[in-house]
């Protein structure tokens, strides 16, 4: 059954994933380029859920070029681009190129040798329906803190000034949500428009470099903005990456609250999880009587965060606030669950253990910045 909430971002749709990545190359680059995608390109082959690459080269600009590669969903491809593996095999790109631009996008439609024009929706594998959203791109930062540094990295990511929202005159920032969970820190986006322009658009920003600066000696993980390959590794493996985002087709709420949830999985289990929430929420975006308006999922690694606008306060329904409501939910995201990361062990089942996970999973809420006319 189709939910009749939008759903305008999906990893979980099971259609094919068809990923771009369009790159310019220093003067000069090309042979190295070409030494260094041979040998990504097969390191890649034998990655779990690749179908196919190709290499192009603009026939306007010998330095513009182009990588398309196949995917038979788009949970391998982000369980491969967020490792480090990847980190490692992208490596000697980095001497060779500029500038790079990557797109990801659902095939819904295709047509090729005795293949119709038209796909029988019945017969066709994937997603048919295209996704109805609001034209809004989400993304995530995670990073962790030194342990005893929390209070001090709180005070000075909520003083900071909000940059510019305008970027260009298609793309603006429309939202930013700052939370922590100990000492792990998340930053949440909104961005109408061209993703990638945003960041770098607010990477930018004085008041923003001088917030990042401000809290460098606190990092866990070391890391030098003014280096490219610094900046570059710290803003990978940080990438906490949107899943889904579905909305309620029922009428906005005046009294919406935002909370973020963080719930670490077990090794291995954090796509898995992230998939049973991604259920919940679009059933959640049926149900008339659901407190949860929205729901945004980010996932990398066994790190989950669930961002959700809420009506009225969370422990008003900790079963709904949690995306636990249906029969055997709560022992599926037990078995998924790493509870004794979060402090929280034993059986979901009960009423105690869920108002505790519910406790211990609400993230401090830092600050939550809406653009002006947003």
């Amino acid at each position: 059954m189709t939910p009749t909430g939008r759903i305008s971002q999906s990893a979980f749709d099971g259609s094919r994933l068809r990923v771009i990545l369009l790159l310019d190359l220093y003067d000069g680059a090309q042979q190295q380029f070409l030494d260094a995608y041979e040998l990504m390109r097969k390191q890649v082959a034998t990655v779990p859920g690749h179908i196919s690459d190709q290499l192009c080269q603009s026939i306007e600009n010998s330095s513009q070029w182009l990588i398309t590669s196949e995917w038979e969903s788009a949970p391998p491809f982000l369980a491969w681009v967020n490792s480090e593996e990847h980190l490692e095999t992208v490596k000697p790109m980095h001497s060779c190129v500029r500038d790079t631009r990557s797109m990801r996008y659902s095939i819904l439609r295709e047509t090729g040798p005795g293949q119709p024009l038209t796909p029988d929706p019945a017969t066709a594998g994937g997603q048919v329906a295209a996704r109805v959203g609001d034209g809004a791109a989400r993304h995530a930062l995670t990073f962790t803190v030194k342990p005893g540094s929390e209070s001090k990295v709180a005070e000075i990511l909520a003083g900071y000034e909000s940059p510019e929202a305008r970027v260009d005159e298609t793309t603006r920032l429309r939202r930013t949500s700052l939370f922590m969970h100990g000492n792990r820190v998340v930053r949440a986006v909104e961005v109408e428009g061209d993703l990638l322009a945003a960041l770098r658009h607010v990477a930018r920003q004085p008041e923003v470099r001088a917030v990042e600066e401000a809290i460098n000696p606190y990092l866990e993980q070391d890391r030098d903005l003014s280096d490219p390959q610094s900046a570059r590794v710290f803003f990978t493996r940080a990438a906490l990456p949107a899943v889904q985002h579905v909305v309620s087709d029922r009428p906005t709420p005046a009294n919406l609250r935002r909370h973020a949830l963080y719930y670490p999985a077990k090794e291995g289990r954090g796509m898995e999880l992230a998939r049973l929430l991604a259920q919940q929420d679009q059933a959640a975006a049926d149900d008339p009587n659901s407190p949860v308006h929205s729901s945004t999922l980010f996932q990398r690694d066994d790190i989950v965060v669930r961002l959700i606008d809420i009506t009225g306060d969370l422990d008003l329904d900790p079963v709904a606030s949690l995306g636990l409501k249906g029969p055997r939910k709560a022992a599926e995201l037990e078995r998924l669950l790493d509870g004794a990361a979060i402090g929280v062990e034993g059986s979901l089942e009960s009423d105690r253990n869920v108002n505790r996970l519910l406790s211990h999973a609400d993230m401090l809420p830092i600050t939550d910045r809406s653009a002006a006319g947003s």
